[in-house]
């Protein structure tokens, strides 16, 4: 692929994450191979090709050999299409195929229609219709038709230079039934777009898309996972359009809790990643609302992306706080995503991200986001290798962004020695630690901030309390032990922990 090329006119897919990753869409007057096993999409994205062609008054054509009109006007009309301004040629009419001694299974036999016709009747039809979208369906019948591989081969060729100069975009459909992957067409091709289709070890089916190669144009490379609904291909792109980056200074963002603020140095830096680290129901989550919660006080947005409880717990645990989060979700300030994690693709979590952080039409931004938890983002995809590479990048989207981003990871037990399911330490820009501790016989908890790229931070272990509808922390607890340990001990005066004479 070449980095740089000379300027050629572009046409649109008709599907815009298709463009996206094709930085704009096909060159115009090419011939392009689009290749899958059946099932996978590709006769879907070939009528959104000529679809799109047909809505900017040009005209198209679907030649098929292995489906027949009706066949083609069924799936158009179950994504809620209507082909009336495609032309569609059957190459061969059923009629002069099936008589009383033919199969009735099969549209022809390769013996009783000869290529050099099956050829000539295209080139005849498009010297007629002068269409400038032609979609070829599919190319695995002209290969038995041919039955020799030169042959094929030399059809294809001839196909290519037919269409060279009469400013004509094609797409040829090959559902890859040969028993040895044909690597010479991708070589006559302009360009080659594979589709794939595959089952994981517990959820629903997973299809992705990869641009092979797009002669003299840029695209994006790699696997971009893809999802076959009514209306067409949902496509999620591994990476999206390049977002203008904010060059002005934002103020340190904060919680409203102003002893939480001075643990923290003061407040967390816009553009930066926080991990809250620790056992299940120590305070993680509260902690990211009461950030979520104060942008959204200030007329900015905050954004939820929940794997492991739902929305309506959400908001009743913030009720039990005082938290006003439905008031926030009413004005559209807070929004909150819940996320299936046996449905959920890589690429498709990526691109709800991205659609999740664009400035909404009144020109509100937003500040925070927060994944509660990385533990459950793991758990819906356990058969991807590469997540926290993935992740990685996602906290680089939104650093550039300006937005402050929570990651909400629960250790393994709940007392004692825990264990982390994954380290993402390395990623997070802070680190706060939340435990439980006991003193006077009652379980307490205990919060400190162990990691700060940016800024200084307390290097004290504060208790942390929710109580009575309100999060509260405590001073400083200078005689306390063991907390890196994992059997963190108050060995101090219990008239320093928090208190009713202290409320």
């Amino acid at each position: 692929m070449a980095e740089e090329s000379k300027r050629e006119e572009i046409v649109q897919t008709g599907n815009s994450a298709l463009d996206t990753i094709l930085e704009g869409g096909l060159t115009s007057g090419r011939v392009y191979l689009v290749e899958g096993d059946p099932g996978t999409g590709k006769t879907t994205l070939a009528l959104q090709f000529l679809l799109e062609g047909a809505r900017r008054g040009e005209t198209g054509l679907y030649v098929t050999l292995s489906e027949t009109k009706e066949e083609l006007e069924a799936v158009a009309a179950s994504h809620g299409w209507n082909m009336k301004d495609i032309d569609v040629y059957e190459l061969v009419d059923s009629s002069e195929l099936v008589d009383s001694n033919a199969s009735q299974y099969s549209m022809f036999e390769p013996s009783e229609v000869e290529l050099s016709k099956t050829i000539r009747g295209v080139l005849e039809h498009v010297e007629q219709s002068k269409p400038t979208r032609v979609a070829f369906d599919s190319l695995s019948e002209m290969r038995l038709l041919a039955q020799s591989p030169l042959r094929y081969r030399r059809q294809i060729l001839a196909l290519k230079h037919f269409f060279t100069g009469r400013n004509c975009t094609v797409l040829m459909l090959d559902d890859n039934t040969a028993q040895d992957a044909d690597q010479q067409l991708q070589s006559i091709a302009h360009g080659v777009i594979r589709l794939e289709h595959m089952m994981g070890d517990y959820g629903g089916e997973r299809r992705r898309l990869r641009v092979i190669k797009h002669r003299g144009q840029k695209f994006q490379g790699g696997f971009h996972d893809f999802q076959l609904l009514t209306g067409g291909l949902n496509l999620f792109p591994r990476k999206g359009q390049a977002q203008p980056v904010e060059n002005a200074k934002f103020p340190l963002i904060l919680s409203g809790n102003e002893s939480l603020d001075n643990l923290v140095g003061g407040g967390l830096s816009a553009g930066t990643s926080t991990l809250l680290l620790g056992p299940a129901g120590v305070g993680k989550s509260s902690t990211a609302m009461l950030y979520a919660i104060s942008a959204a006080s200030r007329g900015e947005k905050a954004v939820f992306f929940i794997f492991d409880e739902t929305r309506e717990v959400l908001v009743e645990r913030a009720a039990s706080l005082n938290m006003p989060l439905q008031e926030h979700l009413d004005s559209g300030n807070i929004i909150i995503h819940q996320l299936d994690p046996g449905e959920l693709l890589p690429g498709e979590f990526a691109c709800q991200i991205r659609d999740a952080i664009r400035p909404s039409d009144d020109g509100r931004r937003v500040s925070v986001v927060v994944i509660d938890s990385l533990n459950g983002y793991m758990n819906a995809m356990p058969h991807e290798r590469f997540l926290i590479v993935q992740m990685h990048e996602i906290l680089k989207t939104l650093a550039k962004q300006k937005i402050l981003t929570f990651l909400v990871v629960a250790q393994h037990g709940m007392l004692g020695h825990m264990a982390t399911p994954v380290d993402a330490s390395y990623l997070a820009d802070a680190v706060i630690l939340f435990r439980y501790f006991e003193a006077a016989g009652e379980l307490r908890q205990a919060i400190s901030v162990v990691k700060k790229r940016t800024g200084s931070h307390e290097r004290t272990i504060r208790e942390f309390q929710m109580k009575d509808g309100v999060i509260r922390v405590g001073s400083p607890l200078d005689e306390f032990q063991g907390i890196l340990s994992g059997t963190p001990a108050f060995t101090g005066k219990i008239s320093k922990l928090l208190g009713k004479e202290h409320e």
